[in-house]
């Protein structure tokens, strides 16, 4: 982090409504804690697996535990931790069509939402014990899970499932418009839909892996597809400018 902010712009990143985006690689989660330790609010984006995203938990609470240390306000320090769904559907349901066997087809659409429910199960235990106790009573903020990818990509599910599924407390869901507009239109929210769902995730899991489709494999290859499609986003916005200041 230190490489490429200078003191004017650390002082812009620090304002609650200013979020600075850090990929959930193995490269970005120390600049998680080094973010949150200067006060800068972060959007931690690219979580695809329950093992990053514990890593990306203790890299902001080691951050506010470096924050508290320097004397600055928890109070004013954010940050949301973008857990990918759909793409988990993609990548799995892919995997279950080429086995094309009536067993594979009953688990389509299945393991996005179950991760996206562990993950929450995760967010509960961290976020409850004593080290996070001791945070909260300084002020500072939780690290809200964030349900990203929440459009759905195969026609044969039903539109609005990422957000009717996925309805729970101290959560965010960035809807693209046409996901927004289905679910005001037609989506049947009925309230919490996380809580008493652990154990029916865990199997879902616990069947693809008979299956042989193998969840540490799935969301590697995600992150893998993830962080090529956020490279090649950045390469097109930097021969952008290139070309714009006739570099």
């Amino acid at each position: 982090m230190s490489v490429w902010l200078d003191d004017i712009s650390r002082d812009r990143l620090r304002t609650g409504n200013l979020f600075i985006k850090i990929p959930a690689t193995p490269e970005g989660v120390p600049a998680i804690t080094q973010a949150i330790s200067e006060g800068i609010s972060a959007n931690v984006t690219l979580i695809f697996s329950l093992r990053r995203y514990g890593e990306v938990i203790d890299s902001y609470l080691a951050g506010l535990e470096q924050a508290k240390g320097a004397g600055r306000d928890l109070s004013q320090i954010r940050s949301v931790a973008s857990f990918f769904v759909s793409r988990i559907d993609t990548e799995v349901d892919s995997r279950l069509d080429k086995l094309g066997t009536p067993e594979a087809a009953a688990l389509r659409g299945k393991a996005a939402i179950a991760n996206a429910r562990l993950a929450y199960e995760l967010f509960e235990q961290r976020f409850s014990g004593e080290r996070w106790q001791a945070l909260r009573a300084s002020g500072a903020q939780i690290q809200r899970p964030l349900w990203a990818s929440t459009s759905t990509k195969d026609p044969a599910l039903p539109d609005t499932m990422y957000v009717v599924e996925l309805v729970v407390s101290d959560t965010v869901n960035t809807m693209p418009e046409a996901t927004i507009k289905a679910t005001a239109d037609h989506g049947q929210l009925r309230g919490d839909t996380v809580h008493g769902t652990y154990d029916a995730a865990r199997q879902v899991f616990t069947d693809l892996e008979d299956l042989g489709i193998s969840y540490d494999d799935v969301v590697q290859a995600t992150e893998d597809e993830g962080v090529a499609k956020f490279e090649a986003s950045w390469n097109e916005l930097l021969d952008t400018l290139k070309k714009n200041m006739g570099l």
